[in-house]
């Protein structure tokens, strides 16, 4: 029957594992911020054990092989075009798998998995001050309160609690690199957001990834030769499949599925549940503590993602 029946309606309703859609979306939101952590998690936990330069390479060239399977014919339909765009297809691959990869690795030597998670959860407040200083986007009062507050957190976290830090500029190196991998991730986004491509949203994606296997691949040539290869043993293909699999294409096509669903201002709860994710399982796995600059920064940072993203509240009828 069609006659619009409840049962008619339910029918219709796309189902994924016995589940409708938006029930599955649902749950995913909560477990998608575990992929996140995961790659902090694993930088931290193989920091001594895998050269960062190469875990990036093989993570994202790995995960390119994974989508070549997927869209390799799309990617050869559409070499024109990516032939047209490969200033960007290089320079968001230089971004989103070089700095936003290789600077993680880097920064978890020195620094802690739960400083790298909070930090890092700034760049969406990032990214509105980029569209708006770049681009033009105009930056409400709130949002500019959200900026204001969250760069503050960051601040604060990079400090550990000392503002003495920023006149003796006694830094601790990893945070350094955190940050300018948070750079990184915002000034990839805003570009991605407003560059324009004729390519569909996957197979863009794949370009890119390839893109970004191009910048790295000199790199890692580098790295090899002036600290070593990583040592090829069950652990290290383990880690870098795990990445690959998890924390990079499942990762993102959950995301994609989940925002696709819910809509981009629900699935922004992503945002505040990575860090808070991240923190306690930095501490249950990895046995790093939550210091009071930790709280107060998080308590900046937070509530300023919030601020600065939210959506502004529609004009009630008749006004």
């Amino acid at each position: 029957m069609r006659d619009g029946s409840p049962d008619s309606a339910a029918e219709a309703t796309p189902r994924y594992l016995g589940l409708p859609e938006e029930r599955l979306a649902g749950l995913l939101l909560f477990a998608t911020p575990l992929f996140f952590s995961a790659n902090i998690l694993v930088a931290k936990a193989v920091a001594d054990l895998v050269p960062p330069v190469a875990l990036a390479f093989w993570r994202w060239a790995l995960t390119f092989a994974i989508l070549a399977v997927l869209v390799g014919p799309r990617l050869w339909a559409r070499r024109a075009d990516i032939a047209r765009e490969w200033k960007d297809v290089l320079l968001l691959g230089a971004l989103g798998m070089g700095v936003c990869g290789a600077f993680v690795y880097i920064a978890a030597d020195t620094t802690s998995a739960t400083n790298i998670g909070l930090i890092y959860s700034a760049a969406p407040v990032l990214i509105i001050l980029l569209s708006g200083l770049i681009y033009g986007e105009t930056l409400s009062g709130r949002q500019i309160a959200g900026v204001t507050a969250s760069l503050a957190g960051v601040l604060w976290i990079i400090a550990r609690g000392d503002p003495g830090v920023f006149l003796t500029l006694d830094f601790t190196t990893g945070d350094l690199w955190i940050v300018a991998a948070m750079i990184g991730w915002a000034v990839y986004s805003v570009l991605l957001r407003h560059r324009r491509s004729a390519l569909g949203i996957t197979t863009r994606f794949a370009a890119i990834v390839g893109g970004g296997c191009l910048v790295l691949a000199p790199f890692a040539v580098w790295e090899a030769l002036a600290v070593g290869p990583p040592t090829l043993t069950a652990k290290t293909v383990g880690v870098v499949l795990f990445l690959a699999v998890f924390a990079s294409f499942l990762a993102y096509q959950i995301y994609a599925f989940v925002q696709r669903s819910l809509g981009a201002g629900r699935t922004s709860l992503l945002m505040y549940l990575i860090p808070v994710y991240n923190s306690a399982l930095a501490w249950a796995l990895l046995g790093e503590q939550l210091a009071a600059y930790h709280l107060v920064g998080a308590a900046l940072v937070l509530p300023g993602i919030y601020l600065a993203t939210r959506n502004p509240r529609p004009p009630a009828a008749g006004r």
